[in-house]
């Protein structure tokens, strides 16, 4: 009796520890590896299938997870976002060219308002234009209104035939001789308002049956009455230029043909050259 229970003992100790040995300790990535305490509340007992007891140590205070930071190229939010940034790219692209283009087609009307009544506005504002300084209001003429005209075009065409048989230089020295009387007698004319309180009126263009070419009335009101301005102007890829102006009733245009084709009957292109130059030297003084 006392044998068998000698025995029974033996075997008894020899299954607890094999349950000992059999017992697992779970670790989950939140749970530290020490219990923080060692009071027993801390230590969960749960019973397995077979009566197996598993201990789960864990902390009171669960350890920090990393922080996760973003990539600093991130591939796939540029391929998520490039073709909304590609349609902007190109609606802007799109507003600017429809910008210039607009601007290009302005009507010919609103060319010649801004030219004139820009360049006479400038004139009345800067005091030695108002005083009657010429060379000041030549200025203002050349950077106000001239780049609104195509003169090379008017030195075309007043000078006529000829114009196709002169050299480049000789067409280079015609155009630039025949600008700088243009501008003059622009500017001895635009002078006279120079004190007067004047108002413009600019009528609805005329325009050819191509639509490349217009006439554009004005009406310049001023002491002396209503002194009516045409402007010719043709449509460019740059938009719409004044190449003849009709001041006295005459175009210029058709003024200078009949000047031009005597010098040119009498000493060709090299003497209409001549007579030009010495024509505005002249005038200079």
């Amino acid at each position: 009796m006392f044998t068998n229970s000698r025995r029974l003992e033996q075997i008894l100790k020899s299954r607890e520890a094999q349950k000992s040995r059999r017992s697992a300790v779970f670790r989950f990535p939140w749970l530290s590896r020490q219990p923080q305490t060692d009071n027993p509340s801390n230590v969960l007992n749960c019973h397995g299938r077979r009566g197996s007891i598993y201990l789960l140590r864990f902390s009171a205070k669960p350890a920090r997870r990393a922080e996760r930071r973003p990539p600093l190229l991130d591939i796939g939010r540029m391929k998520r976002y490039l073709p909304v940034r590609v349609a902007l790219f190109a609606l802007a692209l799109s507003a600017a060219l429809f910008s210039s283009a607009s601007f290009a087609q302005t009507s010919p009307d609103a060319v010649v308002k801004s030219a004139v009544e820009g360049t006479v506005d400038a004139m009345k504002a800067d005091p030695a234009a108002r005083g009657g300084d010429m060379a000041k209001i030549t200025q203002l003429v050349q950077t106000r209104f001239v780049p609104a005209t195509d003169f090379q075009r008017t030195t075309r065409i007043a000078v006529g035939k000829a114009w196709s048989t002169a050299t480049p230089d000789q067409q280079k020295a015609l155009y630039e001789q025949f600008q700088t009387l243009l501008v003059r007698t622009y500017t001895s004319s635009l002078s006279q308002l120079r004190d007067e309180d004047v108002k413009f009126k600019f009528d609805a263009p005329t325009l050819d049956a191509g639509g490349k070419d217009a006439v554009v009335q004005s009406h310049v009101y001023s002491s002396g009455g209503d002194n009516p301005v045409r402007y010719r102007l043709e449509k460019t890829p740059d938009g719409w230029k004044i190449y003849d102006i009709d001041m006295m009733g005459a175009w210029l245009i058709q003024v200078y043909q009949t000047q031009f084709a005597g010098q040119l009957s009498k000493g060709g292109v090299d003497g209409l050259i001549k007579f030009l130059t010495a024509h505005n030297a002249r005038t200079a003084e």
